[in-house]
């Protein structure tokens, strides 16, 4: 009797890149920090970057010729703290800076969130145990990961206080059990259509995964680049596939090195 094969979603991601994971110099790699390749923490300042993640980056960064970059809302200095000794290209504040080039200077996109506004939104902590503030200088985060039936509560509070600052100046952008306030005008697609337009970006086909509402903008934004976006965790229409875990992204991109030196191996033999 026949049986059908099922294809499962990580197959599927398989076969979508393999089109342009052929050769890495021909594509770059955008990767989305919190979700995506790293495994969401109680705290923010919890996360862990497991070794074999760091030697894979460093391994993809060499064999892409540096078109490797994280794209994050957190900002760069914590980008580089956490995946020390590391400083690869990326984006930080859900765009608000960049850095173009691994281990080169920093460019900035915006100014850093009124300080009165993060007075106002870091009160709303005393709306209830749980509720954890994070300043990222570009925007302010309050996480009620360890809260979360006062959702509706803080997502109240933080309308009404971003509803005294003039008209389109400040954004809201709701995510994966937090609530973030940064600079309109600034996001991650805008910021990843700029990088992909220098180098060592340009002309070349990205990939980018990433696992947030605040990744969706991307995801819209990689066709114009003859490129594919996967997400993370959930299916999200118009991308080419998903991965269902941080740790199935980790291991694919511990593939695409492992498949380069096993074509080095064949070559010199």
């Amino acid at each position: 009797m026949y049986t059908e094969m099922k294809v499962s979603p990580l197959d599927d991601v398989e076969i979508a890149a393999s089109s342009l994971t052929s050769d890495l110099r021909e594509c770059a790699i955008l990767l989305d920090i919190d979700g995506t390749i790293l495994d969401i923490a109680p705290a923010p300042r919890e996360v862990r970057v497991p070794s074999t993640l760091r030697q894979t980056l460093a391994r993809l960064d060499k064999l892409t010729g540096g078109a490797l970059a994280l794209v994050s809302g957190r900002p760069l200095r914590d980008i580089d703290l956490i995946f020390a000794p590391l400083r690869l290209a990326a984006i930080g504040g859900h765009g608000a800076e960049m850095r173009p080039v691994s281990g080169g200077a920093r460019l900035e996109r915006a100014k850093a969130l009124n300080t009165e506004l993060k007075r106002n939104l870091a009160a709303l902590i005393e709306l209830g145990p749980g509720i954890l503030l994070e300043d990222k200088g570009y925007s302010l985060a309050l996480h009620y990961r360890l809260a979360s039936d006062r959702e509706p509560e803080l997502r109240a509070a933080v309308g009404a206080v971003c509803a005294r600052m003039p008209p389109g100046s400040v954004e809201i952008l709701p995510g994966k059990l937090v609530i973030e306030v940064k600079p309109a005008g600034v996001n991650k697609a805008l910021a990843v259509s700029e990088l992909m337009r220098q180098a060592p970006f340009a002309d070349r086909h990205p990939i980018f995964v990433g696992d947030d509402t605040t990744d969706e903008p991307v995801f819209g934004v990689i066709p114009q680049f003859g490129g594919l976006s996967f997400s993370v965790g959930r299916v999200v229409a118009g991308t080419d596939g998903h991965f269902d875990t941080p740790e199935e992204v980790r291991a694919w991109l511990a593939r695409l090195v492992a498949s380069r030196r096993g074509r080095a191996n064949e070559a010199r033999a």
